[in-house]
């Protein structure tokens, strides 16, 4: 009789790494936007991020010991990693109840359900943070403003975001040069100094992290490229037709979760297509239903919901776009 070979689900790596380097190499990854939340936000930002990392391994644990009766993972990390993401796609002021609520649903059913994994099609990180959004959408845009005493945080305010500065501004028929007036600059956007979710204040620590995921070869820079790149030219084109009523492509790139979820969330192993050819699709249609929910949607931001509609493509992109085939001989030139 001929021996079984058994296929485990995606993602199916090259290296000889293992799922818990990877997992670990994504945290210290996130570890310079970590600091960043915290240096602006306070004791509350590691609250925060403390309650979503416990909470998603301790369903995760659950779930798999008791519900579905299989070997306990939590020590690969990928539970961890979908903590920390959630964490930063949340407010500093959150409720500590909601954010138990939101683990659950990103653990349970934005991965379990599935079968763990290797198998969930959405983010289960964004999931939860949609989830949450829909839920509780008072909280959940009750964004903290940074206060800053001689260099060091001491307090927050509560205020809108620069996207929902902007969004509020145009439908009050204020000009853009009105409505920038009251807004942080570039640089502001590009340090971290602005109001928002944990893990989108800062594109510097996310672009320290990208640096780090391209070094150690855990993510390849197609997706995070085309995604930005395709953001900042359709938000360029706008503004070229109408600078009164479009902001800038550098402002959109640099403001609300682009980096985050180009970088961090768009790039997951599981719910991004395998070919090259399939990445840079999917990251210009993220790109693409970004802008158009910026633009002409009524919400402000339209990152996490652009990454999960492109996770619903991404079995139809893998199944007409397929890497080459193992051993498969390929031509130069």
């Amino acid at each position: 009789m001929s021996k079984l070979f058994t296929v485990s689900p995606s993602p199916h790596i090259y290296s000889n790494g293992s799922i818990s380097k990877l997992m670990y190499g994504v945290v210290l990854a996130l570890a310079p936007a970590f600091c960043f939340s915290i240096w602006y936000f306070g004791i509350s930002a590691l609250i925060v991020t403390c309650i979503s990392v416990i909470s998603c391994v301790a369903f995760e644990f659950l779930i798999q010991k008791y519900l579905l009766k299989t070997q306990v993972r939590v020590s690969d990390g990928s539970a961890i990693v979908t903590g920390i993401l959630l964490a930063f796609n949340l407010p500093s002021s959150i409720p500590w109840w909601m954010i138990v609520v939101g683990s659950l649903f990103s653990i349970g059913i934005g991965k379990m359900v599935y079968g763990g994994l290797g198998n969930n099609p959405f983010n289960p990180a964004l999931a939860g943070r949609v989830f949450l959004l829909i839920s509780f959408p008072v909280q959940m845009t009750n964004w903290p403003v940074p206060v800053q005493s001689r260099g060091h945080v001491f307090d927050a305010v509560t205020g809108a975001t620069p996207l929902g500065i902007i969004k509020e501004g145009l439908l009050n028929g204020q000009s853009m040069q009105q409505i920038t007036a009251n807004i942080p600059d570039n640089a502001h956007l590009f340090i971290g100094n602005i109001g928002g979710s944990l893990g989108e204040v800062s594109a510097l620590a996310l672009l320290l992290g990208f640096a780090w995921m391209l070094y150690r070869r855990i993510i390849t820079w197609h997706i995070p490229v085309f995604m930005v790149a395709t953001i900042f030219v359709f938000t360029g084109i706008l503004w070229l037709i109408d600078p009164m009523k479009n902001a800038s492509p550098l402002f959109h790139i640099l403001s609300g979760g682009v980096f985050l979820g180009a970088i961090f969330m768009a790039t997951d192993l599981v719910t991004s297509p395998m070919a090259k050819t399939g990445m840079v699709i999917y990251a210009i249609g993220i790109g693409l239903i970004t802008v158009l929910i910026r633009v002409f949607g009524a919400y402000p931001e339209g990152v996490s919901f652009a990454i999960l509609i492109m996770n619903a493509f991404v079995p139809l992109i893998n199944k007409y776009i397929k890497p080459a085939r193992f051993g498969k001989e390929v031509k130069n030139g």
